[in-house]
């Protein structure tokens, strides 16, 4: 039986999407928790990994899938690329029902192999992407600072975080799953573990029916990890997995990553192309993430305490990629994305978070206090880089850290990861 429902941040745009569109997908990493938000708002529910039942679906799906959409509405569809006909038969039936709004919910943990040539459902289908908790979904961020508010005006910034450094090592480690929050810390730890064995050993063959070698794909998950929060290209991740071994080739390391994208497991951060007032060649390369932290910490067998009393230098990597997880969660939900930002020159900031209307905020992001001076002065230098006759100046500058307490440093936020939310 379910327990208590956690709140997610995605509710409301999924709520909004039901308001105007036919159908909604959400879709996103295994044990993220779609279904389980799914079915807070389904009237009735498919599920089409449902034991002994499977192949009867796929068989139904085949034959006439309109008997699986039969049930009242919103009518959930779990896992849904399982039998990708339904897609096509889900966007038919939209069209029959005249296009009334709400009708079914699709949750999928996997981009099916057709997806590039399967129509694309625009005006009947719409997508939202679920990721792992932030740790204001989990309760662990009071979420005293709100980066929405950042965007609309000068506010005042004074507040203290919770959380203390070990409890964050902790929940970067245990991750945003739904499943382990609230579990006993030991216990807790091992479900990134066992996503790990099942992304490994099932999911990244399953995704297009490839068999791939379980001990290469986590080679790779382990030349990822190490790389974590670098722009580290694919060459250096294929030469890194080599070693002594050559019986793998780039070619199909680049295949494998690209099942990781389509199983939701890898979520790179692409790279911001502003408009500067000088000639500066901004760099491309995007840096390398997992949809959650917790991830790598699993497949470089480590742990909370390792991490903060041998490895500080993963640590602060680790910690990186735990705010990009979030301000992911977070800008989604205010209409922005994230990218990271890097010239010729070596100017480097971790994050920025534009939003659709092209208003953007600056982010460095530093596990602690030595490094914010040297924050502060690279999100100004990036700021009086900016052509603001050609794009608007920056609506804030932000160092995200590990401390306590979130302050205003001459005209720069200062804001601990665990006061922070949408």
């Amino acid at each position: 039986m379910d327990g208590p429902y956690l709140k997610r941040i995605v509710d409301e745009e999924i709520n909004e999407c039901l308001e105007f569109s036919g159908a909604v997908l959400i879709e996103g990493a295994k044990w993220c928790g779609k279904t389980r938000t799914a079915k807070e708002k389904a009237a009735s529910t498919l599920f089409m990994q449902k034991p002994g039942k499977t192949s009867a679906y796929v068989k139904s799906a085949y034959t006439d899938p309109s008997i699986l959409l039969k049930g009242d509405v919103p009518r959930l569809i779990d896992e849904w690329q399982i039998a990708p006909v339904i897609w096509d038969a889900v966007r038919f039936e939209v069209d029959e029902r005249n296009g009334i709004p709400g009708q079914f919910i699709l949750t999928g943990s996997a981009v099916p192999q057709d997806d590039k040539t399967r129509h694309s459902g625009t005006g009947r289908i719409a997508r939202v992407l679920m990721r792992p908790m932030s740790l204001f979904e989990s309760l662990e961020s009071n979420g005293s600072v709100s980066l929405g508010s950042l965007f609309d005006s000068s506010v005042e910034i004074e507040s203290t975080s919770d959380l203390s450094l070990e409890e964050l090592t902790f929940a970067l480690a245990r991750g945003g799953w739904p499943a382990s929050i609230g579990l006993d810390r030991k216990i807790a730890l091992k479900t990134a573990r066992e996503y790990v064995k099942s992304v490994t050993n099932v999911d990244i063959s399953l995704v297009d029916g490839i068999k791939r070698n379980p001990v290469k794909v986590h080679e790779l998950l382990r030349s990822l990890s190490r790389n974590i929060s670098t722009t580290a290209n694919a060459t250096t991740i294929w030469k890194d997995m080599l070693g002594d071994d050559d019986t793998i080739s780039d070619k199909t390391v680049a295949s494998y990553i690209d099942a990781l994208r389509r199983i939701f497991v890898v979520e790179d951060l692409p790279a911001w192309n502003p408009s500067t007032r000088s000639k500066t060649a901004v760099r491309s390369s995007l840096k390398r993430h997992f949809v959650d932290p917790s991830i790598a910490a699993a497949v470089l067998r480590t742990s909370p305490e390792k991490l903060l009393l041998d490895d500080f230098n993963t640590l602060e990597l680790l910690f990186e990629s735990l705010c990009v997880r979030d301000l992911r969660v977070y800008a989604q939900s205010i209409d922005g994305k994230v990218f990271h930002y890097r010239d010729r020159y070596d100017l480097e900031v971790d994050a920025i978070v534009q939003l659709y209307d092209g208003r953007w905020g600056a982010v460095e992001i530093k596990l602690g206090s030595s490094e914010i001076e040297k924050a502060v002065k690279n999100l100004k230098k990036l700021r009086d880089m900016i052509d603001t006759n050609r794009m608007p100046a920056p609506s804030f500058l932000m160092v995200l850290t590990a401390d306590e307490y979130a302050y205003d440093q001459d005209g720069v936020y200062i804001v601990p990861i665990g006061c922070l939310r949408n």
